[in-house]
């Protein structure tokens, strides 16, 4: 596999299966006018939705700062809330995730374009950070990759939440290893290494794994995450599926999210892109990234064997065929790790929005539904361009519908 960079805009079109019709894409993205454009693609990504649920064809038009359309799933209506964006005012703030940071940031930036007098921010920090943070009120949403534990949900001092769903992607391998241009890793090897048993590049496993490769004998550096981290517990997830104690049992340290956790010996970086840093600063370092910061990085990634045994790349479309083996869950929770499935890369992830259902007030409680309702519209037509897929069109159906439950 080729060493993967990113263009300065960190812009690139890529063709999703299965979860988006691109003409209606293509037709969302035409307009000369910004504005125009944004509305466009909450509009057409709403009513993709309903044409690819219901096997029809449809087709609106909005005023600019407007997005009202109806998705249609099997035996169920959803009808997307009409939003004046124009009209909304005020600020939100949020913390968490940085997985999804880059989409976020990417779909505030275009909102903003919609929404003058809404200010939106968002800090990452961490899944744990952000779920710990609107625990106590000191954000409006949280970014997470994990659920939350049975035991801390006490712990929310603004009652009930929600879970919204954004984007999905996959977590890569990424690597840097003078020579070595591709390399494929089977879970097994993928324990040893992180676990701290394998220590060499010209290891017999990993050289199993990649019969055609000359491999050096450089030292394996891990990096991991120094926060509480979301990716961890996906990454960690797949691991404990895999080759965990339920499987073959190589892997040792069960699912987790903590970072002491971990085997002495590693580099630890601050988010997804201090991993991404540190990988690209070191010979010889591994390490788990999303693959929008690990393309920004121009860091070179692992093809990973799946639960069909088949050695597959960190793709968008193997992603997507992943998520379509999801079982989602009435609070619209799911996991796409070890997915069944050819073509499902094996550590595809999800990531959520969370909030409370009870905010305090009216105006509060309209800016919330307002942007999730862009995330879950117009920022659909945003991912593939930052290397996030799109949700499947039935789980877009399914969080627009739960919206109306904010209330204040």
């Amino acid at each position: 596999m080729e060493n993967h960079s990113v263009n300065s805009s960190r812009k690139r079109s890529l063709a999703i299966s299965g979860i988006l019709t691109l003409s209606l894409l293509a037709a969302a993205c035409s307009s000369d006018s910004k504005t125009t454009t944004t509305s466009a693609a909450a509009t057409t990504v709403a009513s993709t939705v309903a044409s690819t649920a219901a096997s029809t064809a449809t087709s609106a038009t909005e005023a600019p700062g407007s997005s009202d359309a109806t998705a249609t799933t099997t035996g169920d209506t959803v009808t997307a809330p009409s939003v004046d964006y124009s009209s909304l005012s005020g600020t939100l703030a949020g913390s968490g995730s940085t997985f999804q940071k880059a989409f976020l940031d990417e779909a505030i930036a275009n909102l903003a374009d919609q929404a003058p007098g809404l200010t939106v921010s968002y800090g990452g920090g961490g899944s744990g950070k952000g779920r710990t943070d609107l625990q106590t009120k000191l954000v409006d949403y949280a970014g997470t990759d994990g659920t939350v534990k049975p035991e801390d949900v006490a712990l929310y001092t603004g009652g009930d939440f929600l879970y919204f769903p954004t984007v999905i992607a996959p977590i890569t391998l990424s690597y840097n290893l003078s020579g070595v241009d591709s390399l494929q890793l089977s879970p097994k090897t993928i324990a040893g290494i992180f676990q701290g048993t394998i220590t060499k590049w010209s290891d017999a496993a990993i050289a199993a794994d990649n019969p055609d490769a000359t491999l050096p004998d450089t030292d394996i550096v891990t990096v991991h995450r120094s926060d509480a981290s979301g990716t961890t517990q996906n990454f960690t997830t797949f691991l404990e599926k895999a080759v965990g104690k339920d499987s073959s049992g190589e892997w040792k340290l069960g699912a987790f999210q903590d970072p002491t956790v971990w085997p002495d010996g590693g580099q630890a970086g601050d988010g997804n892109g201090g991993v991404a840093q540190i990988i690209s600063s070191t010979d010889g370092a591994i390490g788990y990234v999303d693959l929008s910061d690990a393309k920004a990085a121009g860091l070179a990634f692992a093809s990973v064997e799946n639960k069909a045994g088949k050695f597959v790349e960190p793709t968008l479309e193997a992603t997507s065929a992943a998520a379509e083996n999801a079982t989602i869950k009435d609070d619209l929770t799911f996991n796409l790790g070890w997915a069944d499935g050819d073509a499902s890369y094996p550590i595809a992830a999800q990531t959520w929005i969370l909030v409370y259902t009870k905010q305090a007030d009216s105006a509060h409680a309209d800016n919330l539904k307002a942007f999730l309702t862009y995330l879950l519209t117009g920022g659909q037509t945003l991912a593939p361009t930052i290397d996030y897929a799109p949700l499947p069109t039935s789980l877009v159906a399914k969080a627009l519908a739960q919206i109306d439950k904010i209330t204040s």
